[in-house]
């Protein structure tokens, strides 16, 4: 029998008689049974590594990290663990269109929120992570990220391409303070910041308020669409005393993109992309800056017409700097 770590899922679930599932490859939704010659040895593993309060965190297993999620069950104690990549992959290798790509890597030296939303499993931490590579590589400088567990190895120094160095210091929130821990990371000065979700009040005004005084913040959300997305932050914002309208206010001035992805296939996964862009120039005018200020999110024909254009090659902002 194989080990754990060399059988290839996404995700292994684990019932509280200790019998393993993992998806079955063959169908959307269907799963199949494993056995293998460490299971009991993982199983521990899985087990001892919990504190006693937060349901979900990661394990070091073998130097491959899981990203656990425990819950109660009518029956006893059930766990889901996710499989991460032993490295952050590349940006260019998660199957994005070209021209999207490209334009995401140009905002390497910009200022404001990319906000990455979707279901839950659709690669948005993998995105974010991947691009926030991307960026320490291209610029340098130093990032900050904020991770409830973290699941990523971002962590380290990188060579930049313009010979500086870049580093990243990965972080948890403490006693789950996603507010106090990133009013922490910006007196620290980062140049990038990842928030791994959005998911509190606080987080939510704080990552507007970061957004919006010179950082490069990247952060995920659950939504259903990119309107939702927008909507899910202005809610959670609101939630912490602060008004909707300046909730609006904030977005508007510091959203750099909203992307909403789903993955599609099932031996091999693809991503499935919507995606909005606000003008990286803050000087100049902007339709969906001004669209988003109203709160009245009609945003479809925006969308529509940069898909349209990114898919043509077309510029959708014409003083953006282009890298080679």
């Amino acid at each position: 029998m194989s080990t754990i770590n060399e059988i290839n899922f996404s995700d292994i679930y684990i019932t509280p008689d200790k019998v393993a599932y993992i998806p079955d490859g063959k169908t959307a939704n269907g799963l199949m049974k494993i056995k293998t010659d460490d299971f009991n040895y993982f199983y521990d593993k899985v087990e001892s590594c919990y504190d006693g309060s937060n349901p979900s965190y990661s394990v070091l297993y073998n130097k491959i990290l899981y990203r656990v999620e425990r819950s109660v069950s009518i029956y006893g104690i059930q766990y889901c663990a996710r499989k991460m990549p032993p490295e952050v992959p590349a940006f260019n290798s998660l199957g994005f269109a070209p021209e999207l790509r490209k334009y995401l890597l140009n905002l390497s030296d910009a200022a404001g929120l990319i906000l990455w939303s979707g279901p839950t499993g659709a690669g948005k931490t993998t995105a974010v992570s991947s691009l926030m590579k991307e960026y320490l590589i291209t610029e340098g400088g130093f990032a900050y990220t904020i991770e409830d567990p973290a699941e990523m190895p971002l962590d380290g120094s990188y060579n930049a391409l313009n010979g500086s160095l870049g580093l990243c210091k990965q972080t948890q929130p403490i006693e789950g303070n996603w507010g106090a821990c990133l009013k922490s990371a910006l007196r620290s000065k980062p140049r990038f910041i990842l928030v791994g979700e959005i998911r509190t009040p606080e987080t939510a005004s704080e990552v507007l308020r970061a957004c919006t005084s010179g950082h490069l913040v990247l952060s995920t959300i659950h939504a259903n669409n990119v309107t939702d997305a927008i909507n899910s932050v202005i809610k959670y914002a609101s939630s912490s005393g602060m008004t909707e309208d300046l909730a609006y206010d904030l977005f508007s001035r510091g959203m750099l993109a909203v992307m909403h992805q789903t993955l599609n296939g099932i031996r091999k996964k693809v991503p499935a992309v919507t995606y909005l862009f606000a003008n990286p120039d803050t000087t100049q005018g902007d339709q969906v800056r001004a669209i988003i200020k109203t709160g009245k999110l009609n945003l479809a024909t925006s969308i529509d017409t940069q898909r349209s254009r990114l898919s043509l090659g077309k510029e959708l902002f014409p003083n953006l700097r282009e890298k080679s």
